[in-house]
């Protein structure tokens, strides 16, 4: 039988006629352990919000962990996460369709909005699912028309961050920290009352939000397409080109980020933005190179197996995060925002997410998936 060529576009439901998730004992392992750094890196980026430190007046100790922190994690996980995102997404399109796809999406909607209303401003899940949707214009297409979306969007996303920055201020103090502000001792009512009415903005703030994501999201299509996480012994010279040229690339990018968040300017502020993406991304392909080699030469290395049991619990664990860190820093809990530097609460951070990464494994053998990975299940294939 001829085959289509590689650009076709696929036929819109090939599903099977069984709806299932992915048996424990059939996920690979690559794409959960990157799934488990992405959540680590993750902690000690969104902590820098929960906790209101300004990142470019940090000196000394703090200083030195913000630019490790941002060389090594800002922008670079949720790019990686971003990425897993899209070739979980491509991977759910393929095995079910565009119905199971739907209900998936409409759900993890419902969820980010809650966790956004109850717990953090911050939230990525409901802008993800929106994403999701315009994903699927996409979806249709084989790898290698997948690989020429991510490339452009990518580039078009970029231009996006960078064009205009002449137009803001270079005044010294003129810099802004977009966290989540709240009145000397808020309460956690009035905090529910504000969110909620913001849920409709926070929706709509989700389609704006593709112009990053989807190039993102078409980078894990092509990943799944291609094969690359879950045979990865299949792409040996890819992985190492991603090692190399991402590293080699990312680092400097990312030293050039530590640098503009050391600058107390407007235009700082927003060439830091852009410079989170434009590092994110070769530094994110490095660290599926240096993952994907291991898995290949050293696959049962406690380190990935540990990562890989945080990644399979990657919606609860991203939740609990929110949970802890409201609960010590938010002036209706403990109140410690504002109160600490970059050390302290990256330090809170990596604590929380090293225990999360520890104590995976006994939670797993213990009960197979995590509390909302199970609800999850149930809700889209109708199975605990």
């Amino acid at each position: 039988m001829t085959q289509p060529a590689p650009d076709t576009v696929l036929p819109p439901d090939a599903a099977p006629s069984v709806h299932a998730p992915v048996a424990a004992q059939d996920r690979a392992l690559l794409p959960d352990a990157l799934r488990g750094f992405a959540l680590l890196g993750i902690a000690l980026i969104n902590v820098q919000d929960f906790a209101g430190f300004r990142m470019w007046e940090q000196q000394g100790l703090d200083r030195a962990v913000q630019v490790m922190t941002d060389v090594l994690f800002n922008g670079k996980s949720i790019t990686l996460f971003a990425m897993l995102f899209g070739w979980g997404a491509a991977g759910l399109w393929e095995r079910h369709g565009a119905a199971l796809y739907i209900r998936r999406h409409l759900l993890l909607l419902v969820i980010g909005l809650l966790h956004f209303a109850l717990l953090w401003h911050g939230d990525i899940i409901a802008g993800y699912a929106v994403g999701a949707f315009i994903f699927m214009l996409l979806l249709r297409f084989r790898a290698t028309a997948l690989l020429r979306w991510a490339w452009g969007l990518y580039l078009l996303g970029v231009l996006n961050y960078v064009a205009g920055y002449g137009m803001f201020s270079t005044t010294p103090g003129s810099r802004q920290l977009f966290s989540e502000t709240f009145a000397p001792g808020q309460s956690y009512a009035s905090m529910l009352q504000a969110r909620l009415a913001e849920v409709p903005e926070q929706v709509l703030s989700g389609v704006w939000l593709a112009s990053i994501t989807l190039p993102l999201f078409a980078f894990g299509g092509w990943a799944y397409r291609s094969g690359l996480l879950t045979r990865p012994a299949e792409h040996l010279p890819l992985l190492r080109r991603l090692l190399g040229w991402g590293l080699g690339l990312g680092i400097p990018l990312s030293l050039g980020l530590a640098y503009l968040n050391t600058v107390d300017t407007e235009q700082a502020g927003l060439l830091s933005e852009g410079m989170r993406l434009v590092s994110g991304l070769p530094m994110a392909f490095g660290y599926v190179g240096l993952f994907g080699l291991a898995v290949v030469q050293r696959p049962g290395l406690p380190a990935l197996q540990a990562l890989s049991n945080s990644g399979r619990l990657a919606l609860t664990h991203y939740i609990s995060q929110s949970i802890v860190l409201t609960s010590i820093f938010y002036p209706y809990t403990f109140d410690l925002r504002g109160h600490v530097g970059a050390a302290a609460a990256v330090g809170t951070a990596l604590v929380l997410a090293l225990a999360q990464i520890a104590l995976s494994r006994l939670y797993l053998a213990r009960y197979g998936r995590g509390p909302l990975e199970s609800l999850l299940r149930w809700a889209v294939y109708g199975r605990r």
